[in-house]
Parts: C-alpha cells; structure tokens; sequence
C-alpha cells in the first residue's frame, strides 16, 4: 500500500539542533551497524516494520525520483526458491577459491533466510516517471544508486530499534526477479533479511573471521 508522508508537517518543522551528545550517539550507531546473518526466529511487530518504513522514505533520492520498490518475501514456498538460489550461486561462488581460502570461505556464514522473520527483496523501478528524469539522464545509474542510500537510512533506524539486518547478495538477480513476478523495468537490488540478531558485535564478521580486515583504502583523498 503505497503510503503519502504528510510533507507539509515537514515543511513547517522547525529545524533542530543536533548536540554533541546526540553527535556522539550518531557515531556510535554507524560503529555498531553490522550485516547480521543470525537471527532470533522472534516476530517483529508489524507497527515497528511499517515505522522503519516510512523513515525510509526520508532519504535522498535523484531527482526526488523515490525510485525503490518493496517486495515483502513472507511465503514458505517463495523463501524456499530464495534459498535455492542462494545455495547454487554460493557453490558457484566458492569455486573461484583455492586452498586456505576456499576452507574459510566454506565456513563463513553468508546469510540469514532460513530463520529471519522478515525478509525483503529491494527493486529500483527504472520506468518511473517520478522525478522526471532530473539528475539521471547522463548517468541512470543513479536511480540505483538511491535505493542503496535508502537501504543505509533503513539499515541504520532499525539498529537503532535494536534491529538486525542482513544484505545477502549471493543470489542470481534475473532468477530472483523471475520469481517474485515484479514489474517490467523493475531491477533487482538487494535482498534484506531482518529480525532480532542472536548476538552484536562492534567489528564485521568478515573482520573478526579473517576474511578482510577493515583498511584505511577507502579514506584517503585526492587531491587535484
């Protein structure tokens, strides 16, 4: 059901001032946003789905062009075709890997579908009008690119909500988009497996398993 934000609320807002103790536990939400792949089988309440939701709506998008389309996996029988999928383009996937290597890889835990309560899959529909093309006539990759910034605005309000989530992305995007039967023009982004996370840790998995190790890579600046 496709929900209208009472904008003119929004509008008439006074803008807020963000203090340092607020500042402090911004930084330290972002330090604890984890990909969770252990989930209590727990239900989560429909109302505080629906309030992540409706945050999520809130963020940035090109050309306002609000791009991203849910799709709510709740069937046994569709989870079950998730989750072939998964383990077909996992044994793929660990193919391209030798030795030590493929050892780890075999026993790292990449997804969290057979226990998540919640799990959804995330499409950018390309044929909206929405937006008008503004920002995305040069690059329409953009319009990609905006439901990944949604996924990060949802991502981070549900760890606030002491909700976990999980991207898996080890999966054959046109078997999935087969599938769940979307739209023609719909492509698929991500698929978001949500609940309660069995335990929380400040450092990734794939740190704390010696996969990858965080690098000071991304934050270096060039200058020209």
């Amino acid at each position: 059901m496709t929900k209208t934000l009472p904008n003119a609320a929004i509008a008439n807002a006074a803008p807020p001032r963000f203090d340092a103790k607020f500042q402090a536990q911004l930084a330290e939400l972002i330090a604890w946003r984890r990909d969770v792949r252990r989930f209590r089988p727990d239900p989560v309440a429909p109302e505080l789905i629906e309030r992540l939701l409706d945050l999520a709506q809130l963020a940035p998008s090109v050309g306002n062009s609000q791009p991203w389309r849910w799709v709510s996996v709740d069937s046994a029988a569709m989870r079950q075709k998730i989750r072939g999928n998964f383990v077909r383009s996992n044994d793929s996937a660990a193919a391209n890997y030798r030795g030590a290597r493929a050892e780890l890889y075999a026993r790292l835990k990449l997804e969290g579908i057979d226990i998540a309560p919640r799990q959804f899959a995330l499409f950018c529909d390309h044929g909206t009008a929405q937006g008008s093309g503004v920002g995305c006539q040069s690059m329409p990759e953009a319009l990609d690119y905006s439901v990944a910034v949604m996924i990060e605005t949802f991502w981070l309000t549900a760890r606030a909500a002491g909700l976990g989530v999980g991207w898996v992305s080890i999966l054959d995007p046109v078997e999935v988009t087969a599938d769940l039967d979307v739209p023609q023009g719909w492509k698929f982004i991500a698929y978001l497996c949500v609940g309660w996370p069995v335990e929380e840790h400040i450092d990734p998995e794939l740190v704390r398993h010696h996969w990858q190790d965080r690098t000071g890579a991304g934050r270096q600046v060039i200058s020209r």
